[in-house]
């Protein structure tokens, strides 16, 4: 496709000027149509450790400043594969989680009903949540293709049972995920106990921690990986913690010994062939970022997410 409206020619207008859309990409109500939206999501009132997550979306979109538009890794360019848009952002009650949640699940599914899919960026791990409600209507149950340090399969925090340490676990009990295809990639770290692992697995979920990349190697990751997902419609919760702190020191709750950016990047581009109906990044916290290295990250993995997407619906298009 040759009439998508793509990002702002950066040899016409430098990229540090101008609107900090993500990748400077148009904005929703400048198109008649659109394919495939990235969202904010700018809530973080269910953290445990660090706040700031709030502050990612707008973090992540001056990060995306110095993307372009021909992806050489998957020899796509996106956007004229598909029309990307940036919705601007989802407003969600700071101070009450159970009504951000029934905001955020609302306007996601509003959003559902204009474009093919949505790519959201976080705000902390709860939004996955609502997220799931939203493209469990259209999809059905989903295989959750979950990048983190954590399972994020637990159960409370001080009895409250949403909040980014537990939208996993309401999940599975909500019958959104596929219980025989959904998946945990890089976790690692200390657990509470060795019922953590138990209830993990009987909540759905398989685990390729960061120890089996290390000593099986990304290609073994990716393998299993894919026999995992099989062929369900997949939903991907990418966690930039699942990056050791070296990489993406601007997070929430860090773990020493996780993957690198490439590892992540390869491991998503090995997706190509699975049908992706949606997909979040979050716990981006800027203000223990630096130099960007958080954001630029993030920026990146939304990039070949998008690029995943925006390939499959062009060829559908083109079947």
């Amino acid at each position: 496709m040759t009439d998508n409206i793509g990002p702002v020619d950066a040899s016409v207008n430098p990229r540090y000027a101008g609107i900090a859309t993500f990748a400077r990409l148009p904005r929703i109500e400048d198109v008649e149509r659109a394919d495939i939206a990235l969202v904010g999501i700018p809530f973080d009132s269910g953290v445990s450790y660090r706040p700031g997550a709030r502050f990612g979306p707008s973090h992540v979109r001056e990060s995306s400043r110095l993307l372009r538009p021909y992806n050489p890794a998957q020899d796509v360019s996106p956007f004229a594969e598909a029309q990307v848009v940036d919705a601007g952002d989802i407003p969600a009650n700071p101070f009450d989680i159970g009504e951000a949640v029934g905001e955020i699940e609302r306007a996601a599914t509003a959003l559902g009903e204009r474009v093919d899919r949505i790519v959201t960026i976080g705000g902390d791990h709860t939004i996955a949540l609502p997220l799931l409600r939203a493209v469990t209507k259209k999809h059905g149950p989903v295989a959750v293709l979950h990048f983190d340090a954590h399972l994020d399969t637990w159960d409370t925090y001080f009895g409250a049972p949403v909040t980014h340490g537990t939208p996993f676990r309401r999940a599975s009990e909500e019958g959104l995920i596929d219980l025989t295809a959904s998946c945990h990639v890089g976790t690692r770290g200390p657990l509470y106990s060795r019922q953590d692992l138990d209830d993990d697995q009987r909540l759905g979920f398989s685990i390729i921690s960061s120890v089996d990349v290390e000593e099986q190697g990304v290609e073994k990751a990716i393998e299993r990986m894919l026999q995992r997902l099989g062929d369900r419609p997949v939903y991907v919760s990418i966690d930039i913690d699942v990056l050791d702190p070296a990489h993406a020191p601007g997070t929430g709750t860090p773990e020493a010994g996780g993957l690198t950016s490439r590892e992540v990047l390869r491991m998503l581009r090995a997706l190509s062939g699975s049908r992706i109906v949606g997909a979040d990044v979050v716990e981006v916290s800027p203000a223990y970022d630096h130099a960007q290295l958080t954001g630029i990250a993030a920026s990146h993995v939304l990039y070949e997410l998008v690029t995943l997407m925006a390939a499959q619906i062009g060829g559908s298009r083109r079947a």
